[in-house]
């Protein structure tokens, strides 16, 4: 049994149904091994870190055979459902695929199956922050680097300002019916989405940036997997 939290408890979208063809190799990135665990059971424990986090919904491709079976992990209740051909479509499915007891004002967290190295500080700021916001809220890193505009011909065309930019991470944290209809519009509209928050943008909403940690990295290569076989291994 985990613990109430005063603020009530809360779902969680994973989408997974993803094929990973940047990565490469035979298994979807979600399905390979760090430490002898699943991605993407690094990225649920990773919520259920959380006592706020009741249970998730994990978004699978359709007849997805490499699903485990898992109905709960640390405790929490596991759903499944079957993924669009979109992100959009996916996430709107998870949302769709939620208790009946999660009301359409109710705040739901989006997290990619691909990325393990939450930490818990960085989710409870996010909780913490996000619920005080009419809109909700995502986990950010400020841009660092120097940027550069590229020409057709690779050459430099200019230095891009980046004291306002930032990089987008997930968990992202917005309401049921909110983001249900701005994932709706955004497809309605023929616009590809990269993340929740550029559809609820284009509603007009501005969510709230919560800074974390630049190591909340996405697998996208094998040297992004090597990284994170090293962080767990720092980790012991």
């Amino acid at each position: 049994m985990t613990m109430e939290h005063p603020r009530g408890r809360i779902w969680a979208i994973v989408p997974a149904a993803g094929r990973g063809t940047r990565f490469g190799g035979e298994r979807p990135k979600q399905y390979l091994e760090a430490s002898g665990q699943l991605l993407l059971e690094h990225a649920l424990r990773a919520l259920f870190a959380h006592p706020a986090v009741q249970g998730a919904v994990v978004v699978l491709a359709a007849d997805d055979p490499l699903w485990p079976g898992w109905q709960e992990l640390d405790g929490r209740p596991l759903l499944t459902c079957t993924g669009g051909a979109s992100r959009a479509a996916s996430v709107r499915a998870g949302l769709d695929a939620l208790p009946a007891d999660v009301r359409a004002d109710d705040f739901v967290l989006v997290h990619d199956a691909a990325r393990p190295n939450l930490a818990l500080a960085d989710l409870a700021a996010l909780l913490e922050r996000g619920r005080e916001d009419p809109v909700g809220a995502i986990l950010a890193a400020p841009v660092r680097d120097t940027l550069k505009r590229a020409g057709d011909d690779g050459g430099i065309d200019g230095t891009e300002p980046r004291e306002r930019l930032w990089r987008a991470l997930t968990p992202q944290l917005f309401r049921r019916l909110q983001l249900h209809r701005a994932l709706r519009a955004a497809e309605e509209a023929g616009v590809e989405i990269t993340d929740e928050a550029m559809a609820m943008e284009r509603q007009g909403a501005r969510p709230l940036l919560v800074e974390g940690a630049e190591d909340n990295f996405k697998i996208t290569t094998r040297a992004d997997l090597e990284r994170f076989e090293f962080v767990l291994s720092r980790r012991g």
